[in-house]
């Protein structure tokens, strides 16, 4: 059976609210760092910049706006029953997602997220006699996270981790590709690296954390899906590898004499895609390959190659990355090679909730035309801010379809029916949470 709605609004209020989300992303899309492309790294101009923006759209909606010590752009609408409307005794229900892109990204990563929580608020806020409120026993927040890609600092999640009070001051010591300290940068923007951890928040301040995502996957489109109940986010583990071997002349060196560091490296990708195209759930990727010394008539001596490995599961995880160890000792040896690994990352799996798995699931239900079978639930193998703010409260997260499931790229896409889809779901999934005894 079909779950009844709970939001009373008209369909083309929904309509409306998807156009919205559709033509700011289009707004946000113009602030960029490189003209033609859409770039927006931590703590630059254009960061700046859509923190204004988004401040501004949640003072429209009646929120109290504020720019957190890590650079996150923060919104607070009260519950009716708090008269003092800048108060934050009540805890609150978080939302969001993040502002910031890779470079020459693409309009909805991340981006979407922000936005649909702001229609959200929209839709479910009520007037009171001083502006305006939620009729909820808790408060929402609204986040739109700094640094989630990671793409200025090589350091992904660093807006969500200092809320999640996990800042490092290990941290401080990076640097751009300019040279600039993560400090540098931090009082250049005009923050003070002394107060990061004012931006952490309490687990007894929050009730929860729901995010809504396009999912950087085809699975939704492959199944004619427009929305799913996300289940987890993918374990994940990063290396820096190194393959050594000899740098002799390309024309004087005959192949039983040749130790090729470029060929050793070569095969250790493809055993990758071999192993872990055989395993379920598990994906790993060569993202980057350097041969030095990089000259045509010289056999590579060294390559430098990076994998990430994720999985829905750290122990089947970890259990590929042995497997794959194994099979380049093989390979290194058999090639006279050696080997070596630097793990620069490592993240455990995050579970969502089952109380916030269950309300995304209702909304998701309540949205869609009546079938018989429930909402598709899936896994992310994407890392989302959801990954930091679960070490502090539950979380639960949404999917939205994305076309032929590109994403990081220029072609990313989401539709405006998609959209109206998420909204609705997200708002029924508030909704419900708010009818479940705290």
């Amino acid at each position: 059976m079909q779950a009844t709605p709970l939001l009373g609004v008209p369909p083309d209020a929904i309509a409306a609210a998807a156009r919205r989300v559709m033509m700011r992303c289009e707004e946000l899309a113009r602030v960029t760092a490189t003209v033609g492309t859409v770039e927006r790294v931590y703590l630059s101009p254009e960061h700046a910049r859509v923190n204004r923006l988004a401040a501004e759209w949640m003072r429209e909606l009646g929120m109290r706006a504020w720019q957190d010590a890590a650079g996150n752009q923060c919104g607070r609408i009260a519950p009716v029953n708090d008269l003092d409307p800048d108060a934050t005794s009540a805890p609150a229900l978080m939302l969001g997602s993040h502002l910031d892109t890779v470079l020459d990204a693409g309009r909805y990563d991340g981006i979407v997220g922000v936005l649909i929580a702001l229609e959200v608020v929209r839709l479910v806020r009520v007037p009171t006699a001083t502006g305006w409120a939620v009729p909820f026993p808790f408060a929402v927040e609204i986040m739109a996270f700094s640094d989630e890609e990671g793409t200025r600092f090589g350091k992904a999640l660093l807006g969500s981790s200092a809320v999640a009070g996990q800042w490092n001051d290990a941290w401080w010591q990076l640097t751009d590709a300019d040279g600039v300290s993560l400090r540098q940068a931090f009082l250049e923007f005009g923050l003070d690296p002394s107060r990061v951890g004012e931006a952490a928040r309490r687990p007894d301040e929050l009730v929860g954390y729901l995010e809504a995502h396009i999912e950087q996957g085809p699975e939704l489109d492959r199944a004619g899906e427009p929305l799913a109940v996300v289940s987890s986010i993918a374990s994940a583990r990063r290396f820096h590898l190194l393959v050594e071997g000899e740098a002799r002349h390309a024309g004087g060196t005959p192949y039983d004499m040749r130790r090729d560091a470029l060929l050793g490296a070569s095969e250790a990708a493809l055993a990758v895609e071999r192993i872990c195209a055989d395993e379920h759930h598990i994906v790993g990727t060569v993202g980057r390959f350097d041969a030095f010394p990089g000259a045509v008539n010289v056999i590579p001596g060294e390559v430098r190659f990076s994998l990430d490995l994720r999985g829905e599961f750290d122990g089947e995880r970890d259990r590929v990355w042995d497997a794959l160890a194994r099979d380049f000792d093989e390979i290194m040896g058999r090639r006279g090679l050696r080997w070596s690994a630097r793990e620069v990352h490592s993240a455990p799996a995050v579970f969502c909730a089952p109380l916030l798995q269950d309300v995304v699931r209702a909304g998701i239900d309540s949205t869609l035309p009546y079938r018989a079978e429930e909402p598709p639930v899936i896994f992310s193998r994407a890392g989302h801010d959801a990954m930091a703010i679960g070490s502090v409260t539950d979380v639960g997260m949404l999917f939205l379809r994305n076309p032929d499931g590109i994403s990081h790229h220029p072609d990313e896409a989401v539709s405006a029916q998609d959209v109206a889809h998420g909204i609705r779901a997200l708002a029924e999934s508030v909704l419900r949470l708010a009818k479940e005894p705290r």
